[in-house]
């Protein structure tokens, strides 16, 4: 569910910018009874109901800010989907020391696997010899 983690977190920076900036949205923005979890939700319900594969981004943050909006909203029901974002997410600095370790420990196990085949002895093929008699062995 990366995909939709990092989908998640870009709808979130964009709500939290436009909360920044427009004052009767970030009212809508912090009600209680709303959440991200249900916000996504609330989105790939609208997504598979249309029919469609691929949407601008103008037409989801819509949709989000819709989430927020409106009291009486149906949510819908979770789905289990994969979301593609084309969007580059940054990532905080705790993300980043953990991708750090985890290409680190890697690099490391392919380090010592090279290694450990390279001190392998290598197995020779026996070499058959055939013998073929010659006129002088009858």
């Amino acid at each position: 569910m990366k995909g939709t983690d990092h989908f998640k977190r870009t709808i979130q920076m964009f709500l939290e910018q436009r909360a920044a900036e427009d004052a009767l949205f970030a009212k809508n923005y912090c009600n209680p009874a709303k959440n991200m979890d249900d916000c996504v939700t609330y989105i790939l319900n609208y997504v598979q109901k249309s029919g469609c594969n691929g949407f601008s981004d103008g037409e989801i943050y819509g949709q989000a800010v819709h989430y927020y909006d409106e009291n009486e909203i149906e949510v819908g029901t979770p789905l289990q989907c994969h979301v593609a974002v084309n969007h580059v997410v940054e990532l905080t600095a705790e993300e980043k020391a953990e991708a750090r370790q985890n290409a680190l420990r890697q690099y490391q196990n392919e380090e010592l696997r090279r290694l450990q085949s390279r001190n392998k002895p290598t197995t020779t093929a026996k070499k058959e010899t055939n013998i073929q008699p010659t006129l002088f062995d009858f």
